[in-house]
């Protein structure tokens, strides 16, 4: 059951929402609204857009709240990956251990670890190249493959701050080495009718080729206090982990939206197919037909998915709340009920704060089906580094993880973008 502030919060914000539309319906292009109910139109719209913030901080606290990070972890999960931890660390116990000793390692360093902790953090002990390698750094700047419970906390947090790893495909692969796929658009090529005694043409069937590759991506350096290390009040790992996860996720996000595909991934964005041009003097706008011809841009067998939705940046979102239909009706539609996501011309949408805000001839919105559209892939594991020395004069620890990503379209005629006019 979803808590009952969430559901208090989405009271409110219905209540504001008809409020705004209330004062917009007075107004019209004969009768502009007065100074006053145009006053009062703009604070119910900021209600509805501080409730809509609120909402969703709940809505994560709410998911957080419902995950049992001792399950995660748990030696004898049913799960593919505890099953390699539990091979790899040398059965239930082992994997105990070893989480054990990780925890030790990051609040201590490698000095205060006993001998059998030394031997079971060897098990996961990592180098720069390949993560599941033997490596050869030493104790006072070496990195541990940090457990499933660290790990998930961090994509979590990875997750709230990059909306593309909330709607695209993502795969784990245990090497970085380049992964290639083949590909084929047969959607040209129709079938025939056949006469009797007729032979049969031919229409051969094209293959391409894509692949991925992997980057390393660090959140540069966390320096922490002594005191705060050794003080038991604090849940240091998840304060860590929320720390090092929002860094990486803001610059995968950036490069999964906007990357160039030169040294760095290719952004879901950057060569969008376009599905609507808006007209002119639209720079900073658009309208309820543009979103209508940007919907049917896209291809009937991609909005049957299920999964089609518009990506825009928040300040999009708020021209697109105020737009109606010809039937002067509102295209947003905030949900009334906890667990329903809100929508625009009755998809649902996320708000990636690294789409371009609308301005000449940007791409500013998106629609289609994301995860048939983009794949990110994830070389397993994440790698942290407790630097001890180097900063042991003011009495700090400094931590940074490592972990190696690459984004790539994969599908670029399963979503079109909105491109705002040039003039």
């Amino acid at each position: 059951m979803m808590p009952n502030r969430l559901q208090a919060l989405l009271d409110k914000r219905a209540t504001a929402w008809a409020a705004a539309q209330e004062f917009q319906n007075r107004g019209d292009d004969a009768t502009p609204l007065s100074a006053e109910d145009r006053g009062a139109w703009d604070a119910a719209l900021a209600d509805v857009e501080r409730l809509s913030a609120e909402i969703e901080t709940e809505e994560r606290h709410a998911r957080l709240s419902a995950v049992d990070y001792s399950k995660v972890i748990a030696p004898t999960a049913d799960t593919e990956e505890a099953e390699e931890d539990r091979e790899r660390h040398g059965g239930e116990k082992g994997v105990a251990a070893y989480t054990d000793a990780w925890r030790s390692w990051m609040r201590d360093g490698n000095q205060d670890l006993t001998s059998e902790q030394r031997s079971v953090l060897r098990t996961g002990w990592v180098d720069g190249k390949e993560l599941r390698a033997q490596g050869v750094a030493t104790g006072a700047a070496g990195g541990y493959v940090v457990p499933t419970e660290f790990r998930a906390k961090m994509v979590e947090s990875m997750k709230f701050y990059g909306a593309m790893r909330q709607v695209a495909e993502v795969v784990t692969t245990e090497t970085g080495a380049k992964m290639q796929w083949p590909t084929n658009d047969d959607t040209a090529n129709v079938g025939a009718i056949l006469s009797e005694n007729t032979q049969v043409t031919e229409q051969d069937v094209t293959l391409g080729q894509q692949e991925i590759d992997s980057y390393m991506y660090t959140s540069k350096m966390v320096r922490v206090s002594l005191q705060l290390l050794q003080d038991s009040a604090l849940d240091f790992e998840a304060w860590l982990a929320r720390k090092l996860g929002e860094r990486i996720g803001r610059i995968q996000n950036t490069h999964f939206t906007t990357g160039t595909g030169s040294s760095q991934p290719e952004g879901i964005q950057t060569n969008a197919a376009i599905g609507k041009t808006g007209g002119t003097g639209q720079t900073t706008s658009v309208t309820y037909d543009d979103l209508v011809d940007l919907v049917h841009s896209v291809d009937p067998a991609y909005r049957t998915s299920g999964r089609v939705q518009f990506m825009l940046a928040d300040s999009t979102l708020g021209s697109v709340r105020k737009l109606k239909d010809s039937q002067n009706r509102p295209l947003w539609e905030p949900s009334v009920q906890a667990g329903v996501p809100d929508r625009v011309l009755g998809y649902g949408y996320v708000v990636n704060q690294d789409m371009p805000a609308m301005a000449a001839n940007a791409k500013s919105i998106l629609f289609g089906d994301f995860f048939a559209g983009y794949l990110i892939r994830d070389v397993r594991d994440v790698q942290l580094l407790r630097l001890s020395e180097r900063y042991a004069d003011y009495l700090q620890v400094a931590f940074l993880a490592f972990a190696r990503s690459d984004g790539t379209p994969q599908d670029t005629a399963a979503y079109k973008a909105y491109r705002n006019s040039a003039t």
